[in-house]
């Protein structure tokens, strides 16, 4: 059943004239219900207004977690950082804070049916929530390692520091990642400096120690980096934020991905042009990032 009028536009201003806007392919595994400004949807479409900012510009901010054991208090969910870093956006955006609690209630409703929950904030406050299940070949990744492919500088993100509805530029490294069959894409900057994944942070092993980008350079400062960071330092495992340079990342023994979505994903092969630089997915000081979740 579609949502009727009065469901889509609760919460949103008074606007003439409204279209259906479909969240890409769905199936009855995922976006099947969501979450939209206080009520709880069953239905595979919702309506947006066509003056929408989010639908015109992308003007919105957007976090994705992993719900483990079905609890958003979990250590390994994080709900208070990701709803720190939405926070943060929509302060420095000058936006609407959203009705965090009823945020909350949707959240809990949602992670009863969905392992991976994305939250959407509107500039005025709306939030939708949105579920999916796990990749179905996440523990075959997360074994055996993937292949990335470099992507040119006219990949970059704009406002980078921020996770906002506008992610053009990673979703099109992605697609065009796959035609050169790999499974992830590295985004530079304009000197050929490695920053992040199209969908996660990096992280190099050499020398002994860990190394990962740091926020200066212009990356997502993700959830899942910041609690590997503490986790490391915690435990004593030596950790060092810095530039990833076309010289340094030959140095590394091995090289991995992290999200919140798929944890820890190893890198085995990095697609550069004509070259391939290969990496050990099977490294032992891998054991270090892995403890953060098996603890």
């Amino acid at each position: 059943m579609e949502p009727t009028e009065s469901e889509a536009r609760k919460g949103a201003q008074p606007l003439q004239s409204f279209q259906i806007f479909t969240y890409g392919k769905l199936t009855s595994q995922s976006y099947r219900m969501y979450w939209l400004n206080g009520e709880a949807v069953d239905a595979q479409t919702l309506e947006l207004a066509i003056d929408d900012p989010g639908l015109l510009f992308g003007a919105t901010v957007f976090t994705t977690l992993r719900v483990y054991e079905s609890s958003l208090d979990h250590r390994l969910t994080g709900w208070k950082q990701h709803c720190d870093r939405i926070r943060t956006s929509l302060e420095t955006f000058h936006w609407a804070q959203p009705d965090w609690e009823r945020l909350r209630r949707g959240a809990e409703v949602l992670r009863g049916h969905y392992p991976v929950l994305r939250i959407t904030l509107f500039p005025d406050g709306r939030e939708l929530i949105t579920g999916r299940h796990l990749p179905a070949d996440l523990a075959l990744r997360q074994n055996q390692g993937v292949t990335a492919w470099e992507a040119s500088p006219a990949y970059g993100r704009t406002l980078p520091e921020h996770k906002t509805g506008n992610y053009l530029a990673c979703w099109l490294a992605a697609q065009a990642a796959k035609t050169q069959g790999a499974a992830e894409a590295i985004l530079v900057d304009e000197a050929g400096n490695w920053l992040e994944t199209s969908t996660g942070t990096l992280w190099g092993w050499a020398q002994g120690q860990w190394w990962t980008p740091p926020l200066a350079v212009g990356i997502l400062p993700g959830v899942v980096r910041s609690q590997l960071l503490a986790h490391l330092n915690h435990q004593r495992y030596p950790v060092q934020e810095s530039q990833f340079t076309s010289s340094q990342v030959q140095q590394f023994e091995c090289l991995a991905y992290t999200n919140s979505v798929v944890e820890l994903v190893p890198i085995h092969t990095v697609l550069r042009g004509r070259i391939r630089l290969e990496y050990n997915p099977n490294c032992k000081a891998l054991q270090a990032l892995w403890s953060y979740w098996t603890l």
